[in-house]
């Protein structure tokens, strides 16, 4: 085994939003730093490299966002979602922080740009990248480079090296060869464990090995279980994720947000029996749209199919794949494997209990069902107009919320007390504020004002 070179005084596990946040803020404070990415260069920037946008809260119009989202309301969002299973100093620390950071991030290279239309109606909470995660990681990289931070790819760290209160070194493969890494502080922002398909399926049985890895194939919890197994404090729940209901025939790993289904609320949703088993109209999409991939999680074959007519085809953001197109429900049902009587009854069931009134697909309407075992609340129109079209879903898993739990200044603990020179950001800690659930942009946020928090905490321990 080779010894690094130089003694850095910071090392980052990881190459996101989080560590490249930490890496940035750690430079500019005068810090030597070094990035370890698992992944080679063309797949580097973790699950960021998926992401659309930041949520972010703001007392005005403040472009690219619209109106007032203001702390209490953010929280109660968050709160919604997560039925209070969250660490509410920690969230509101993060609510707090966002808006500050939409600026930093303009200064180190983002550029934002209106909400699309289809997307998830987010103009007044969310601000999107223009270009998309991709772009974000590439100018973050390039300001990262600017403030001369070094970069090792294919960088897979092995052990972090734990001595009583404080991290020595790492121990890790580079380009395939073994590497000791010394530093006087630490920051990991390595993800969670969602690639380790076995992990995946000791925690949630063998149904885990149906599931899609939507995001980076390369965030497979090693560091995360070494800390673990030396004492780190834990938070989270291994079975908690954020998972969404994606295209069935997304790939195994890496498809990304291309691959994710926004129709849920214009359709209805049958399992591979024909029937329906949760109200698709519940509430605005961003708020439910996290709770699709652990729905259809519990469904036989971890499968469900949407159902929609001509209505309402161009009311969403369109997966990558095209969906399947029949003129007939029959021929819908039987193109998608499913039984076509059972399929009809379903539908036929539904049609006869919507009820008249407006339609407003960018709102909460009212517009609904009477007498159905499984309401739809929202958003309910008969399935009519032909033709017919369907998408079949899959769980699709970004990341896993069980991790290192974390202090207010990110610092890393064990029963013994702080880890004084280990701080960590990003999905490796996101459970100690998302106990469950999840909010359209939050992750993006959690990792941006954690991984600033890290980097200056960090510089400040080694100046």
């Amino acid at each position: 085994m080779r010894h690094w070179s130089e003694t850095f005084d910071l090392a980052v596990v990881g190459g996101g939003n989080a560590a490249l946040c930490a890496a940035m803020t750690a430079a500019e404070a005068g810090a030597s730093v070094l990035i370890l990415e698992s992944a080679p260069l063309p797949y580097r920037g973790g699950n960021s490299r998926h992401t659309r946008n930041f949520r972010c809260m703001h007392q005005g119009p403040m472009y690219p966002l619209t109106g007032t989202y203001g702390e209490d309301e953010y929280l109660d969002d968050l709160m919604l979602v997560t039925k209070g299973k969250t660490d509410e100093a920690l969230a509101r620390l993060v609510i707090r922080s966002s808006e500050a950071c939409l600026r930093w991030m303009q200064a180190h290279g983002v550029r934002f740009q209106p909400s699309l239309s289809g997307t998830l109606s987010l103009s007044r909470t969310n601000a999107f990248f223009l270009g998309g995660g991709k772009a974000l990681v590439n100018a973050y990289y390039n300001t990262a480079a600017d403030l001369g931070v070094t970069v090792a790819y294919e960088a897979e760290v092995r052990h972090v090296h734990r001595d009583g209160d404080r991290i020595t070194h790492l121990e890790a493969d580079i380009a395939g060869r073994p590497v000791t890494v010394k530093a006087r502080a630490f920051v990991l922002a390595s993800g969670g464990f969602q690639a380790d398909i076995d992990w995946l399926a000791r925690a949630w049985g063998p149904a885990a090995r149906n599931f899609l890895i939507r995001g980076t194939p390369y965030n497979r919890g090693v560091v995360l279980r070494d800390m673990l197994d030396q004492g780190a404090d834990s938070v989270g729940d291994p079975t908690q994720c954020h998972a969404v209901a994606i295209d069935g025939r997304a790939p195994k790993f890496d498809g990304g947000i291309v691959t994710r289904l926004d129709c849920v609320p214009f359709s209805i949703v049958v399992n591979k029996d024909g029937e329906r088993f949760y109200d698709e109209g519940e509430d605005v999409w961003p708020k439910r749209y996290a709770i699709w991939g652990r729905l259809v999680a519990a469904q036989p074959d971890q499968v469900g199919f949407a159902l929609i007519d001509a209505k309402s085809i161009d009311l969403f953001m369109p997966s990558v794949f095209p969906p399947v197109k029949a003129d007939t429900i029959e021929g819908l049902a039987s193109q998608m494997g499913l039984d076509p009587a059972a399929v009809r009854r379903t539908v036929d069931g539904f049609n006869a209990a919507c009820q008249p009134g407006a339609f407003h697909p960018t709102e909460l309407d009212g517009l609904r069902t009477v007498g159905l075992n499984v309401p739809k609340t929202n958003w309910a129109r008969p399935l009519d107009t032909p033709p017919f079209y369907g998408y079949q879903l899959r769980p699709g898993v970004t990341f896993t919320y069980l991790g290192l739990k974390v202090d207010a200044r990110a610092q890393v603990h064990s029963a013994e007390g702080p880890i004084r020179n280990l701080w960590a950001a990003g999905e490796i800690m996101a459970g100690s504020i998302l106990g469950q659930g999840y909010l359209a942009g939050f992750g993006m946020t959690i990792g941006t004002v954690f991984g600033r928090i890290a980097g200056k905490e960090a510089a400040a321990h080694v100046a």
